[in-house]
């Protein structure tokens, strides 16, 4: 179990636990814009991004930060986000950056390759990092459209509550169907039709 001050009321924790996540995501995109690799800020910070953008009580909060590189730039980011305060490992095969020499893999910065698959047995590769869209504060995020593709490609507990969360503010509808690969758009019409699994 990990350990927490008993002193901290609860909800300063909460609050506290959240800042924690928007300072390490702040540190790391700041630090790649300074070097000049390409990236894009997937995963749950992603769709909270794109959610806010219509729906700030929509928002989730999400305790990872996820990272799209281009494997060709690994070399530079590296240097720039140890400059950062982060420490690079590779824990069972994931490249992650701790968040200071002490920190749980769970308290860091989770590396993805674009253009590789993430997992052996999923249909498609990530996205290029390049399919990036600028956000306020300097960050870039992951295109929506190439979001939604890794999500249903994914397609774990926590893709299909990010999913939902998209298709309940209407940033996702079967007006993307079209778009998708069969597999993806079937997936998307089963979350259309029972969002509630």
């Amino acid at each position: 179990m990990l350990s927490v001050d008993p002193q901290l009321p609860i909800l300063e924790r909460m609050v506290r636990a959240v800042e924690k996540v928007r300072d390490r995501l702040l540190r790391a995109t700041a630090a790649l814009e300074t070097a000049g690799v390409h990236y894009a800020v997937i995963g749950g910070n992603a769709v909270a991004a794109w959610v806010a953008t219509v729906a700030e009580s929509a928002v989730r909060n999400t305790q990872d930060v996820d990272i799209l590189l281009d494997r060709a730039e690994f070399e530079r980011a590296k240097p720039a986000l140890e400059a950062a305060g982060f420490v690079y490992q590779n824990v069972f095969g994931v490249d992650l950056f701790l968040d200071g020499p002490d920190a749980h893999p769970r308290d860091a910065v989770h590396v993805i390759f674009g253009r590789e698959k993430v997992r052996p047995h999923y249909d498609a590769p990530a996205p290029d990092p390049r399919e990036a869209e600028p956000f306020p504060q300097g960050m870039r995020v992951l295109a929506l459209a190439a979001l939604v593709r890794m999500k249903l490609t994914s397609f774990r507990l926590k893709d299909r509550m990010h999913l939902v969360d998209l298709i309940e503010i209407g940033l996702l509808g079967e007006k993307d169907l079209d778009a998708l690969p069969p597999k993806l758009a079937a997936r998307l019409k089963e979350l259309l039709e029972n969002p509630e699994g």
